[in-house]
């Protein structure tokens, strides 16, 4: 009876007990977000990041590529093995407020000296003696203080970070696939507009040389048309070798060796998708990184519980049972049976400043986190606005440098008739200057084609899109 009230008493004071919890419970730092895009107001709540990447990128072999790396990229393989193993650390730690059980068995045969206690005991004459024991034992510890809840909540963030670590690797991995091949179509183009410069600028030099026969021209000018040729020949090898490294690039992200990379053309790309920024808010749901930083201060926040929590005492139960018998045929029976109960109390008072130390470098690692948390936000911020400035600032160029190109195309075409035509007025310079300014022109609008499709991408991962599919 009397231990059965030791018990209970035991089992009471460990409950009682943890009504004194003393952990603080985690809350979201407050933010400014009303100004974090610069110039920019909205009143829509939709972004473009809720949008999965199959209805913002709808390039067919864009689509198979990026399938492609999403089943074989190995940054990404190893990204969803670190979830799984936080996974398995946060499942560990639902089970901290469980008992924990285990169960020995063991037996022996036992001669002690003749000068031994146990020898001494039996007469001098030495001991010789055997013992079987099959022993469980289970052992509880009270969450008084809050120090286990708090430590599965900290691998509960641990593991939300984790996973949203995975995001982040996604969402960068379709933009930097992206990227890369609309980076490719645009050197297909461009390596397009180069061959057929060389073509033009072939004739052209057996033009010029038939206007040196016939007295039109100097042999100055054959030669500056000769060196512009091979000025072009040699922009076309530099792009032909932009092509290959950048296939190998992309081969690289697929997760295989290097090879021709199947695609489409640069002005087959259409992106119809309104451009929506959303709420400023929006970002802390959508964005990866963000949600790194925030889960890596939920988790330094528990953390610091748990340091602090070591300054209290701890209270621990332990009971045993089982069968011990120094003869093997008696082993089972109900006279071999024992128990023991036993209540542990434990209050730190001197250990070399351990406890403090740790609970003073858990606060300064979450203030830390604090710290990093806020600069994501800004950065993030940062990410949208600039985003936003260059897919306009882009849309401009483009426009503007279009007209240019025609311009410039239709200069090349009146110097050339005019001096084929024997006009005193135009010289070869003339020409070669208008080709030259032709050619460049042509390459740019390319290019700025692509930066337009590229500042797309880019606000689509700054909001935060990239890892959700549909």
């Amino acid at each position: 009876m009397k231990k059965r009230y030791i018990i209970l008493s035991l089992v009471v004071t460990a409950f009682s007990l943890q009504s004194c919890f003393v952990a603080k419970k985690y809350q979201q730092p407050e933010l400014e977000n009303s100004d974090q895009y610069r110039n920019v107001s909205t009143t829509d709540s939709a972004t473009l990041a809720s949008m999965p990447w199959e209805e913002l990128f709808t390039d067919a072999n864009l689509q198979n590529l990026i399938n492609k790396a999403l089943d074989n990229n190995l940054d990404y393989l190893m990204a969803i093995e670190r979830v799984n193993a936080a996974e398995a650390y946060y499942k560990q730690g639902k089970m901290g407020y469980l008992p924990s059980l285990s169960m020995s068995a063991n037996g022996g045969h036992y001669e002690a000296s003749d000068n031994s206690l146990t020898g001494i005991a039996a007469g001098g004459n030495g001991a010789e003696y055997e013992n079987y024991q099959l022993t469980g034992t289970i052992s509880w510890e009270a969450d008084i203080w809050g120090k286990i809840r708090s430590n599965k909540r900290a691998s509960q963030a641990g593991y939300l970070q984790s996973e949203a670590s995975r995001r982040a690797v996604e969402s960068s991995l379709v933009g930097n696939l992206a990227s890369a091949y609309f980076q490719l179509i645009a050197l297909d183009a461009q390596v397009d507009v180069a061959k057929q410069t060389v073509t033009n600028r072939t004739e052209s030099l057996a033009t010029m040389k038939s206007l040196k026969e016939a007295g039109q021209v100097t042999q100055a000018a054959v030669k500056q048309t000769e060196a512009q040729l091979y000025s072009t020949q040699i922009l076309l090898l530099n792009l032909e070798e932009n092509v290959n490294l950048l296939e190998n690039t992309i081969s690289l992200l697929l997760g295989q060796n290097a090879g021709t990379i199947v695609r489409g053309k640069l002005d087959d790309q259409k992106i119809t998708a309104e451009l929506q920024t959303g709420f400023p808010a929006e970002l802390l749901r959508n964005r990866p990184d963000v949600m790194v930083a925030e889960y890596g201060l939920m988790n330094a926040f528990e953390l610091t519980n748990v340091a602090r929590s070591n300054f209290y005492p701890s209270l621990s139960i332990s009971a045993s049972a089982g069968l011990e018998s120094i003869n093997f045929d008696d082993w089972f029976s109900t006279s071999s049976l024992f128990s023991n109960v036993i209540g542990n109390l434990t209050q730190p008072l001197f250990n070399k400043r351990n406890i403090r130390t740790r609970y003073e470098v858990a606060k300064a690692q979450q203030a830390e986190a604090r710290y990093n948390f806020q600069k994501s936000i800004l950065n993030a911020g940062k990410e949208v606005s600039d985003a936003l400035y260059s897919y306009q600032s882009e849309q401009k160029k483009y426009e503007i440098q279009k007209m240019e190109l025609e311009a410039l195309k239709k200069a090349v075409e009146y110097s050339e008739e005019l001096l084929n035509n024997g006009y005193q007025n135009t010289t070869y310079i003339e020409v070669l200057t208008a080709r030259s300014n032709a050619l460049s022109s042509e390459i740019n609008t390319i290019d700025t084609k692509f930066q337009q499709l590229n500042a797309i991408v880019k606000l689509y991962l700054s909001l935060g899109g990239g890892w959700n599919r549909k």
